[in-house]
């Protein structure tokens, strides 16, 4: 090594504590002149690094199109890597300065070798982040995210490095520290409780693949309701839809339950469920014109054929000798035309799922009117897409309830007593 030999030579440091005032050389000149060579050489060698070597690197990675490069670089890899240079000068540079106080040697090294250590902590520490990074490159990488992984590495990185750089500094041996190890790990215990926690959950969800970057969860007792959009060690964050950002510890997802939407985001359909309240005072049957004017709907004339052919053999077969009225026999009601409408509207409609669940049925009636539900799904997921389907799909039963006889309950306002007149007795 060229600085090994430059120290050795022992005329050059005589020479050099030439220039100092006569009454101050000696051995202990020269050792001090030695010392200051390394710490000089230590310097210049870091501003080298830092002016040409770093900016040689960034140059190249302006011409390359390398991922993989600029990966690493982003995350300060090299530069990390380089920056330790300098501090093995000082470390093997300072054993060969002739006549040094063994005690000031011993100290600069265990300093020296600390600080080797936590260099070495922050490259492994910028190994795993590019690592990370160079992962989430691949197309399925959401699919099972590692960054709880990648953090519990530099957390036990960072620990090591802790323990390591005071045996250095106490000039103690590792297996010193290792005999109080049990009040090491209550104090461990004490300090990452979350994190241990947190740990847990981590592998839990990512192992059952319960969560996802990218997902659609609903944890209301946090006020969560919007995407996953990062899975760390020890939080979850989600962006919510109106843009805020809830934070939530990792393992509160193993005690609380929360919903995940990814699989109606997977099927491709939103399921739709809403009700319409009918004012239960216009449910009646069907009159014979307003059957007339039924069948010439494209969506019932089928259905209506078959319903009154079915109910006049039905009353021909079983009101023999009894009066035909509307306590005898079968009669077309308005709701359940309706009903039926509604389902054929539904599968002629391009916008709701075929293949998919898709019913109308009657609730039990109520103080607000009788709910009809309509369960059906629309053919997205998108959230603005689905409510567009979703209004139009309303906005036509709506309208068109009252050919059918029907009124939508509601409850009543001022138009309603506006035209109410008050006798006075």
């Amino acid at each position: 090594m060229a600085i090994s030999y430059l120290l050795m030579q022992t005329d050059l440091l005589k020479n050099l504590t030439q220039i100092l005032p006569e009454h101050l050389r000696g051995e202990s000149a020269e050792a001090a002149v030695g010392l200051a060579l390394i710490f000089l050489i230590s310097a210049l060698v870091h501003l080298f690094i830092r002016v040409w070597i770093i900016r040689l690197l960034t140059r190249f990675d302006e011409k390359t199109d390398s991922e993989w490069y600029d990966i690493i670089l982003r995350h300060k890899l090299p530069q990390r890597a380089l920056f330790m240079i300098p501090l093995v000068i000082i470390y093997n540079g300072l054993e060969l300065v002739p006549q040094f106080n063994e005690d000031l040697t011993s100290f600069i090294l265990r300093v020296t070798a600390a600080l080797m250590i936590l260099v070495g902590a922050r490259v492994f520490d910028a190994f795993l982040s590019s690592m990370h990074s160079l992962y989430l490159l691949r197309p399925d990488a959401h699919l099972t995210p590692i960054k709880s992984y990648i953090q519990l590495g530099k957390v036990i990185v960072y620990v090591l490095a802790g323990f390591f750089i005071i045996s250095s500094l106490a000039d103690k041996s590792p297996w010193y520290f290792l005999s109080g190890i049990g009040a090491v790990m209550a104090i461990i215990l004490l300090l990452f409780r979350d994190t241990l926690l947190s740990l847990v959950a981590s592998v839990q969800l990512t192992s059952n693949d319960l969560i996802r970057v990218g997902d659609w969860i609903d944890m209301p007792q946090f006020g969560a309701d919007g995407d996953v959009i990062d899975i760390a060690l020890n939080t979850v964050r989600v962006q919510n839809w109106d843009k805020t950002i809830t934070v939530i510890p990792t393992h509160k997802f193993l005690e609380h339950s929360f919903r995940n939407w990814r699989g109606m985001q997977e099927s491709g359909g939103r399921r739709v469920m809403r009700s319409l309240k009918i004012d239960i005072s216009t449910v009646r049957f069907l009159t014979f014109n307003e059957i007339q004017t039924l069948k010439k709907s494209h969506l019932l004339s089928k259905y209506m054929d078959e319903k009154m052919k079915e109910i006049g053999e039905y009353n021909e077969k079983h009101l023999k000798g009894y009066t035909s009225t509307l306590t005898n026999g079968r009669w077309l009601t308005n709701i359940g035309t309706f009903r039926r409408y509604v389902i054929e509207y539904l599968k002629k409609n391009p916008n709701a799922r075929q293949d998919m669940t898709m019913l109308v049925r009657q609730l039990e009636p109520t103080e607000t009117g009788l709910p009809i539900q309509i369960y059906f799904f629309a053919n997205t997921t998108v959230w603005a897409e689905y409510e567009g389907i979703q209004s139009d799909v309303f906005d036509h039963l709506l309208a068109i309830a009252p050919e059918f006889g029907l009124k939508i309950f509601q409850q009543p306002s001022g138009n309603d007593f506006r035209g109410l007149k008050i006798h006075e007795g």
